[in-house]
């Protein structure tokens, strides 16, 4: 068989650190499989794809469609009439593009084309390719005014669409009452490299901190700087702490994306780590190459989004190294973890909640090591990347039958 993976971002987030999983275990299930990579920028993604064996190119998008999105649009009418202004102004360059990508599906000849981003979901559709579509869904559709909207125009072309947790297929299906089925595909984990054993990273050097005398809790966020992946939250957290709690924080990973306005930058988080009170407490790594290192780094690992989840990969990958994490309890998140078993909830955006957790945890190591152990065993009973292939099999199987 023959898939063509296609994908907006080439920076190595969550939805981007998925789809290598999906090339890894495919390439060891499938050697005979041609797997091929194309994204619409230069970046880490790609290089990795080819270390995997999987050929990879670049067709960038037009600058026009990279920085336009929803995210950081205000959710009213005037703010989806302001996004769709752009979209129209991006026009002409949008429907290059879709013949150029199409140009490139009737060269590579693929059995299924499987699109990976929003934007790909999109443009793939409106180049008509004569191979199955598969759209797998990282994002939740429903309340996003202008993506919904664009989605159901183009969803009747679609053979069947992949979501990465129950709680985004039961919204894909809320939003766009597709024809084609949905499958829910939880996303999954390297558990060879996601490991309680390894290297670790000195957080408090790439931080410019200095070095802390006396025991210390570690307590980190990892991961993009989106604005709803709750880094402001993290910090007020921080700064309810009690006196008597020893706690170091870490904010691991920088800015991501080219859509203009979804992100903090590192300004912005150190400023308002300033204003709270944080300086010297409070350490910014910038994005790491490694995060295994980072998380193994830590005693705590915090995932904080304030909106609802659709799988919080940060958080299977801290369970596989035994760090004890607290989570956000909503949306997809909510599949990963027992509360009480294998990790701790807050209260999404509280960041009360979220300082009583840290507290709780802090001031008790037998139960940070508890959760930890119980969350290896988690991680490796649920999320081993093995097992990716055997998941994705039924799909390319069924839209290959109904081709």
């Amino acid at each position: 068989m023959r898939v063509l993976y296609l994908s907006a971002s080439a920076e190595l987030g969550g939805g981007e650190r998925s789809l290598l999983d999906i090339l890894a275990s495919l390439r060891q299930a499938k050697p005979a499989w041609s797997l091929r990579l194309l994204c619409a920028a230069e970046g880490p993604l790609r290089d990795e794809a080819l270390r995997l064996g999987v050929a990879s190119e670049v067709l960038a998008f037009p600058r026009s469609l990279a920085r336009v999105g929803e995210a950081g649009v205000a959710p009213t009418m005037a703010g989806t009439l302001q996004l769709g202004a752009k979209l129209a102004l991006a026009a002409l360059p949008v429907a290059k593009y879709v013949d150029d990508l199409r140009s490139v599906i009737r060269r590579v000849q693929p059995d299924v084309v499987h699109t990976n981003s929003l934007k790909m979901h999109v443009v793939a559709a409106e180049a008509r390719p004569a191979a199955p579509l598969v759209w797998h869904v990282h994002d939740y559709i429903g309340g996003r005014r202008l993506t919904e909207r664009l989605l159901r125009h183009q969803v009747a072309r679609v053979s069947a669409i992949v979501a990465n947790s129950r709680s985004v297929a039961n919204d894909v299906r809320s939003a766009l009452q597709p024809s084609a089925p949905v499958f829910a595909v939880p996303n999954a984990v390297d558990l060879h490299r996601f490991h309680p054993a390894g290297a670790r990273l000195n957080l408090d050097a790439l931080a410019g901190l200095p070095p802390v005398e006396g025991p210390i809790v570690r307590v980190g966020l990892l991961g993009a700087f989106g604005r709803w992946k709750g880094h402001t939250t993290f910090l007020d957290a921080l700064a309810r702490l009690p006196d008597d709690v020893a706690v170091r924080g870490y904010i691991i990973g920088g800015p991501l994306y080219q859509t203009a306005g979804s992100q903090y930058t590192l300004d912005d988080l150190q400023r308002y780590s300033q204003r709270l009170g944080l300086t010297g407490r409070v350490g910014f790594t910038g994005f790491v190459q490694h995060p295994e290192e980072a998380l193994r780094s830590l005693d705590i690992v915090v995932h904080a989004s304030t909106a609802p989840e659709p799988f919080g990969l940060v958080i299977a990958e801290a369970m596989a190294c035994s760090r004890a994490v607290i989570a956000a309890d909503a949306g997809g998140a909510r599949e990963i973890f027992t509360p009480g078993v294998d990790g701790l909830p807050h209260t999404p955006g509280n960041a009360e909640s979220l300082a009583r957790r840290i507290t709780e945890l802090a001031r008790d190591g037998a139960q940070r090591e508890r959760l930890g152990h119980a969350g290896r065993l988690t991680a490796e009973r649920l999320f081993d990347r093995a097992r990716l292939a055997g998941d994705l099999l039924p799909v390319y199987e069924h839209v290959m039958a109904h081709a």
